[in-house]
């Protein structure tokens, strides 16, 4: 269930992310595309990640200001769920933008994309989200190729480096922007949704629940 991750910890607690000043952004890719370096690039002095092995999770916390206002954004990564070619719900729930992540120079991380953005919008059918191709500095003429899948479906493209930085603070900063305006004027029915199962789970009798009461581990 959605509502099981973090139901014992409480850094993946998910209630928080209600609060108006939390954010939570999702990074979808295949294995070895850079999610992570990404992440180290952008965070560089902040660079704390709390990996939550139990649950194949990676956490990142960012304080950021928006409109005057300081918004902490929590950065979920895969942390090796991506070999299984998909997620689990609670790795969706409640987020409120998705970054993409592609490897320019491994053509099937490329084609790969659309198996992710499929699931994700099962789950999350309305959040902002954006294509980036990473590792453009293996190859800058890569950057005059046309990518046409961010296109087709009206996402965002941008080419990327975590090796060098380029583009890296941007395209952060602009997927921040982007979740906080989401936030602040939601149209995902799939929070309601979420929610619902989330109560129904609690009212299961006890005989239908984990004997030892922990919640489960991620596929």
């Amino acid at each position: 269930m959605a509502g099981d991750l973090g139901d014992s910890i409480p850094e993946l607690d998910q209630k928080k992310y209600d609060a108006a000043e939390q954010v939570k952004i999702i990074c979808l890719g295949d294995s070895a595309v850079g999610k992570s370096k990404l992440m180290e690039r952008f965070l560089l002095d902040e660079y704390r990640p709390q990996r939550v092995s139990t649950y194949a999770l990676m956490l990142y916390k960012h304080t950021a200001t928006v409109d005057n206002k300081t918004i902490v954004v929590d950065f979920w990564d895969t942390a090796g769920q991506e070999r299984f070619q998909s997620m689990h719900p609670s790795y969706y729930h409640k987020a409120h933008a998705c970054i993409m992540v592609f490897d320019v120079q491994r053509k099937i991380t490329y084609k790969n994309l659309a198996s992710w953005y499929k699931e994700l919008r099962e789950y999350r059918p309305e959040i902002p989200c954006c294509v980036v191709a990473n590792k453009i500095d293996a190859d800058t003429k890569v950057t005059q190729r046309s990518f046409n899948f961010g296109k087709k479906q009206g996402l965002p493209f941008y080419f990327v480096s975590a090796a060098d930085g380029t583009n890296v603070v941007k395209m952060f900063r602009e997927m921040i922007k982007r979740a906080v305006d989401y936030k602040q004027n939601p149209s995902d029915f799939m929070d309601e949704v979420m929610q619902e199962l989330e109560n129904f789970d609690l009212e299961k009798p006890d005989g239908n629940s984990d004997e030892d009461g922990e919640s489960p581990e991620l596929p």
